[in-house]
């Protein structure tokens, strides 16, 4: 047993010798008795799945016990360090052949095994919080040889391309959003630092992830797709990660913006909104929505009336009377009404190229701006009331 520890070769050596030591078959079960290691005869193909509340009371027996206790057809015993249960070892003897010499073996090997386990569980720790406080000093900003160096003591190559990745859920919980994460980018062969900034996951890897492969991955382990992903700009060099971590958090909340928030967006590729966004933080978005869409929006308001979306949707759409008439549930006339009542009122051509063009501008400014307006939904035929209001009859006929 001694020769298998100092040689590093873990439960499945221990188990060898102990089973070498006592001629029983030797079992390794985990925390929660999913099986770790066998050594010796007729081992159960499958392994039987263990069920938690069962195993959960057995690790509370073996606890009130100070050794081995027998359990059915297996002597077992618990591996534990400072009060905390890392799994349980145990011998398999049907036919109760156990004697003082094998308990005592099996007591020892838990004892060496329980001290390895605690040993490998530290370590995994420390590395989880250098790992964590290497990504925490790289987002806020690095020298390159130090994170170079920090990098490489981590097993982890920072010299080539690198970007931000954040990850938010409005219904997974932290701990299973990290986990899946993690899992998805293992998945797609990304290397990666990991950690969390506030309610975010923040992942640093080594390449440009594809956003609909990332997001499908993640939705895929976290049981639903609601994750929202904003991928930052790609880094050659690691002094540049607060940039792309900036960029990677504008691009998600450029998707929680948008009608349907759910979803990964890189920033580079993110287009008109990059504009949008930009000048929203500037103050500037919200006075071009004014310049052109102000007349319409103080009328919307006052006659609760739904001028400025369909705009939207007929712009949306290209022109396209049937689309939009299709998209907002309304009537052809309906919709040349309204039509008519934005030229009437704004005294734009919309058939001009240019006023079109602002004006598809400015009513994309607003659905991002407005989150109200983003949870409205299409409006519907039941405005015909004020039109009517207004002493205009729409036509009946589609």
């Amino acid at each position: 047993m001694a020769h298998a520890l100092a040689a590093r070769s873990g439960e499945q050596g221990i188990a060898e010798a102990l089973h070498q030591s006592t001629g029983l078959a030797v079992c390794v079960e985990d925390n929660f008795g999913y099986l770790c290691a066998w050594a010796g005869p007729a081992q159960p193909d499958p392994y039987p799945q263990p069920e938690p509340s069962q195993h959960e009371q057995l690790l509370h027996t073996l606890a009130t016990q100070s050794g081995a206790l027998r359990i059915k057809d297996r002597v077992a015993n618990l591996m534990s360090s400072r009060g905390h249960p890392l799994g349980v070892l145990s011998l398999i003897d049907p036919h109760k052949h156990v004697g003082d010499e094998q308990v005592a073996a099996l007591e020892y090997a838990a004892t060496i095994l329980g001290v390895e386990l605690a040993h490998r569980r530290d370590l995994a720790q420390v590395e989880h919080n250098l790992r964590r406080d290497l990504l925490a000093d790289l987002l806020s900003g690095v020298e390159n040889s130090v994170a170079y160096a920090r990098a490489a003591a981590l097993g982890h190559d920072l010299r080539r391309t690198h970007c931000v990745v954040v990850i938010g859920h409005p219904r997974a919980s932290h701990t299973a959003l990290i986990a899946a994460c993690g899992q998805a980018a293992a998945a797609l062969r990304l290397k990666y630092l990991q950690g969390r900034i506030d309610d975010l996951v923040v992942l640093i890897v080594d390449a440009n992830p594809d956003p609909d492969a990332l997001h499908d991955a993640i939705s895929q382990r976290v049981g639903n797709s609601g994750a929202v992903i904003g991928i930052g700009s790609a880094c050659v060099a690691p002094s540049a990660l607060p940039e792309s971590f900036e960029r990677a958090r504008r691009a998600l909340n450029i998707r929680l913006h948008l009608a349907v928030p759910a979803g990964a967006s890189a920033y580079d590729e993110l287009g008109f909104y990059r504009l949008i966004d930009t000048a929203h933080a500037a103050g500037a978005a919200e006075d071009y929505v004014q310049e052109w869409l102000g007349v319409l929006q103080d009328y919307d308001e006052n006659k609760n009336s739904s001028l400025v979306p369909t705009l939207s949707h007929y712009l949306e759409c290209g022109g396209n009377y049937d689309d939009t008439a299709a998209a907002l549930h309304i009537h052809r006339s309906t919709l040349r009404y309204r039509l008519a009542r934005i030229s009437e009122l704004t005294g734009y051509d919309l058939h001009n190229v240019d006023t079109r063009f602002n004006l598809h501008a400015a009513t994309r400014a607003w659905r991002f701006l407005d989150a109200a307006a983003r949870r409205s939904g299409p409006a519907t035929a039941d405005r015909a009331p004020n039109e009517q209001a207004e002493g205009r009859q729409p036509d009946p006929i589609g």
